[in-house]
């Protein structure tokens, strides 16, 4: 978006510094990096910045004040004791589009209260600035200087709380091989917290437990990376206890806000930046069906989306409430690489609510690049130089 400052980085680019950047995520033992990096960061300018900033902000108000939020989301299969009027994080996806002015703008697509790759997404940053002149006057995020160090130690208060970090976990399922393991080596690497499996917990009377470094040890307080919609497709799996126990733990942040605070929410967003969504079974018959994608309600990373949906697949789903029609919008292809072709992107601003503070806030973010119509990272390892998991770089006010 800023010509001087993207020919000024592809003129530094190097296959060495790549390389070097790459070898740094693969250092980290056992856990591997299960997507493509991009080679470049985005470069975002002010305009941009503060459309992002302003609609993130917007949404957020709904959440908070707008009566959005439902109860009745939550599967009675899935229901977890324990529940919180507080979710601890905020993932807003916007696509870098173009509208029918020629203007470039955010197009909300996706919102989640779950975690993301909040670790590797800081290292990512540092690595780039280690290896790049990246121009002073540019943030990741988009209205303030970001600190490392600062951003860790906020982390650090709102993930482990005041428990002792070896009574705390990272759960998910299979974490060794998860595609986001790189982001649980560095989570480890900062806050000292394992990753573990949940086939590695147990439960004695209304306690959960597991090994660490051979001794028995306490859980106290979960960091929830665990997707049920992944958790559910494993119909053999063994566990030792059920994630709808009543036990005694702590959760950072609750189950049930994956489930409230989701694509379940969008139809009820208002707001330029906010393309209309409809349940499929309230889709109007004064709508297109080609002008939208299909979208399962709970799925993630891309799971289950259909960007050119029929009537034959509208019509096959057997829970139709359960999915949205989403409206298409133009990825602008504008993130030119070293062979002058061009990427199109999504931007997820990353959020923390921490309790005692008034409402979430704005902590990094995480960019995917791509030249095709797939954005999720089941296609981005298929693809050319400058496609990936990436950050963006913004420009900020003088």
């Amino acid at each position: 978006m800023i010509k001087e400052v993207r020919e000024k980085f592809n003129k530094e680019y190097s296959d060495n510094k790549q390389k070097e950047i790459f070898d740094y995520f693969h250092s980290f033992p056992i856990y591997k990096t299960g997507f493509r990096i991009a080679e470049s960061p985005i470069f975002l300018d002010k305009a941009f910045g503060k459309k992002v900033l302003e609609a993130s902000e917007s949404i957020i108000d709904q959440i908070l004040h707008g009566n959005i939020v439902r109860e009745d989301s939550i599967p009675k299969n899935l229901d977890v004791p324990g529940h919180s009027n507080h979710f601890h994080f905020l993932a807003i996806d916007f696509g870098i589009c173009e509208n029918e002015n020629g203007e470039i703008e955010p197009q909300l697509i996706e919102i989640q209260a779950f975690p993301s790759l909040f670790f590797y997404q800081k290292h990512l940053a540092e690595q780039f600035l280690k290896h790049y002149n990246i121009p002073d006057n540019f943030s990741i995020l988009p209205h303030k200087k970001f600190d490392g160090n600062t951003y860790t130690q906020h982390l650090k208060k709102l993930i482990i709380k005041d428990y002792n970090p070896q009574n705390v976990v990272l759960l998910d399922l299979y974490t060794r091989e998860q595609k986001t393991g790189i982001d649980f080596a560095l989570t480890k690497e900062e806050l000292g917290i394992k990753p573990v499996c949940i086939t590695e917990v147990y439960k004695e009377n209304n306690d959960l437990y597991y090994i660490r470094e051979g001794v028995e040890t306490p859980i106290y307080r979960i960091y929830n990376r665990l997707i049920f919609d992944e958790l559910l497709s494993h119909k053999n799996l063994k566990l030792n206890f059920d994630i709808t126990d009543d036990v005694h733990i702590s959760w950072v942040t609750h189950p049930d806000w994956f489930f409230k605070i989701s694509k379940i929410i969008l139809p009820l967003l208002k707001h330029n930046y906010v393309p209309a969504s409809y349940f499929v079974n309230e889709f109007p018959s004064s709508e297109k069906l080609e002008d939208y994608v299909l979208k399962p309600l709970f799925s993630f990373a891309g799971k289950g989306v259909i960007i050119h949906p029929t009537q034959n697949d509208v019509q096959q789903l057997k829970n139709p409430e359960n999915f949205i029609l989403q409206k298409k919008k133009n990825y602008a292809p504008i993130f030119e690489d070293l062979n002058g072709e061009k990427a199109k992107a999504e931007l997820r601003m990353l959020y923390t609510w921490m309790p005692g503070e008034k409402r979430p806030q704005a902590q990094i973010n995480l960019v995917r690049m791509t030249k095709s119509d797939k954005v999720n990272v089941d296609h981005l390892g298929l693809e050319k130089i400058w496609t990936g998991s990436s950050i963006a770089f913004f420009e900020l006010d003088a």
